[in-house]
């Protein structure tokens, strides 16, 4: 066949498979081996592997050789036909399927592949394994059909039995998106017995998994914790959602009461500390009082003012504004203060 006709048959091809073309199929539409090769050597067509050309014009990426591995387990169907299908076709697995998701970080150097029915393949890059997929564990992945996150993560638990591997991807996983943690304890619950835990008990498996990932509840708060602005994030967005009544509820509660007359007894001694240079002299004179005992009731006085019901409503709002607010010497708080000194001196 002459070049020029090659090229439009082959076109027809490529269009639907990125641009790629495997022999075989090129042989069904006239193309013979020969007419690829000598494509190949005019700088027409590009060889990425056994039996698959791509169009020298198309765009590569990353996933060419995953792609056109994927296109040699099936040589003769359309890729569109095929993924179509895919729940009951060869679906990508394991660590190819990590490349395609960005988790974990896998080095393998074979293309790993499922399939409902048992295959074999003397190719060394290629690998097979038997698996029966529901077509919830399989999705599409820059155009390629591959198990999902959960599924992939389960797949490689049960391939690899090297947990800590497993959890980096696991991490990578949960960063930025929403994983399905009910699908992944039913799909590890079969796993479960293996790795130590009760037979069927996938949520024992799950938390491990994340335990050892770092993104457990109690590594999660530790973490946040340990970072005061990520802390203060935390506690404003948690009180932000508290309504009035749960606002009451908390301050109603013996461990509220407690909380409350604690951090009433640290603004005063903060206040006292506070205002002693700048206040003792005024006080002393003006009330005739001992300076000592007047800060000290003005600093109760003032704390009681600032860690009320109010100011703990006003958290519920925002608390970082309240809490600076609260710190700051404003007007309103040596008003606060010019009352109690007058109650101090009345009494």
């Amino acid at each position: 066949m002459k070049s020029t006709e090659s090229l439009r048959v082959l076109a027809e091809l490529t269009s639907y498979q990125w641009g790629m073309v495997t022999s075989a199929q090129a042989r069904m539409r006239g193309v013979t081996r020969l007419d690829l090769s000598r494509l190949a050597d005019s700088g027409h067509l590009v060889r990425l592997a056994h039996g698959v050309y791509m169009d020298a014009g198309t765009p590569g990426d990353e996933f060419d050789d995953l792609r056109a591995a994927w296109l040699n387990t099936d040589p003769k169907r359309l890729g569109e036909v095929r993924i179509n299908d895919r729940a009951y076709g060869v679906v990508i697995a394991g660590e190819s399927a990590t490349r395609l998701h960005h988790i974990g970080d896998f080095r393998a150097d074979q293309h790993d592949f499922v399939s409902p029915a048992r295959r074999q393949s003397q190719r060394r890059e290629l690998r097979y394994r038997q698996r029966a997929l529901d077509l919830r564990d399989v999705t599409l992945v820059n155009g390629l059909p591959v198990m999902t996150i959960e599924r992939t993560i389960v797949d490689l638990v049960e391939d690899l039995k090297d947990l800590s591997l497993v959890a980096d991807a696991l991490r990578d996983a949960s960063g930025g998106r929403i994983l399905d943690l009910d699908r992944l304890r039913e799909l590890l619950a079969p796993l479960a017995a293996r790795n130590g835990f009760r037979r069927s008990d996938g949520r024992a498996l799950l938390d491990r998994l994340m335990e050892i990932a770092g993104i457990d509840l109690e590594s999660l708060a530790d973490r946040i914790a340990a970072d005061p602005s990520l802390g203060s994030r935390v506690a404003a967005g948690f009180v932000g959602r508290l309504d009035k009544t749960d606002i009451d509820q908390l301050l109603v509660t013996p461990e509220m009461g407690k909380a409350l007359h604690s951090i009433q007894e640290t603004f005063a001694t903060t206040l006292q500390a506070a205002f002693t240079p700048q206040l003792a002299s005024t006080f002393a004179a003006d009330a005739g009082l001992a300076k000592n005992s007047v800060i000290e009731e003005v600093a109760r006085k003032v704390s009681e003012q600032l860690v009320s019901s109010e100011v703990m409503k006003e958290f519920s709002r925002s608390w970082t504004k309240s809490l600076a607010d609260s710190l700051t010497i404003s007007p309103e708080t040596l008003t606060l203060a010019r009352s109690a000194q007058r109650a101090a001196s009345n009494g």
